[in-house]
């Protein structure tokens, strides 16, 4: 992998890890271990251990169920403000691992402010879909989040570069809509 797409891959899935920490890191491993698509350096290769990956797993479906309640995603929520940063962190060092030359303290950088930002939106964005709906939106919500972490890590990793255009664009296009959100309510 090339130093660009490595680098593609790690905001993607730094993005990912956001949106729900445990997806993306099991996606990776998964991959890594079972496929050419990937290949993770030393140290980050100990995430394609059986064990680390089955504790992952097992965390994955724990987050996925406890995201689905209002009251249990909120407290989750409340978790991921440490947990989903670090995973963002953990993940774009492990893709730019011995291609890009990147600085390990850069990339956990950059990890952690990706996977926080997108964080701190979704947490932003819940306490509304609770409030608006009485939480039957949550499990609605949640649903989408972990489809679209799925999609985004795997497109992260297969077509890296597309899915980087791709995030850029709906990026700008959430900055839009938050832009004119606050406008409308400011005029109103």
């Amino acid at each position: 992998m090339d130093p660009l797409t490595s680098i593609a891959t790690a905001f993607g899935l730094s993005a990912s890890a956001g949106l729900n920490a445990y997806i993306p890191l099991f996606i990776l491993a998964v991959l890594a271990r079972f496929t050419n698509l990937i290949t993770l350096s030393s140290p980050y290769d100990v995430l394609t251990n059986t064990w680390v990956i089955s504790v992952r797993g097992a965390l994955l479906v724990v987050e996925f169920f406890a995201d689905k309640s209002p009251l249990v995603d909120h407290a989750n929520d409340v978790l991921g403000t440490f947990v989903r940063p670090v995973a963002g962190a953990l993940l774009f060092a492990a893709s730019t691992g011995a291609v890009s030359g990147m600085q390990p303290a850069v990339a956990v950088i950059a990890g952690l402010l990706v996977a926080g930002s997108v964080h701190a939106t979704k947490a932003t964005v819940r306490p509304a879909v609770t409030a608006t709906t009485g939480g039957l939106g949550n499990p609605v919500v949640s649903t989408a989040e972990d489809f679209a972490a799925v999609v985004v890590s795997i497109g992260a990793i297969v077509l890296p570069l597309l899915m980087a255009l791709a995030l850029v664009i709906v990026a700008i296009f959430a900055f839009w809509a938050l832009w004119r959100f606050r406008s409308r309510r400011a005029t109103s």
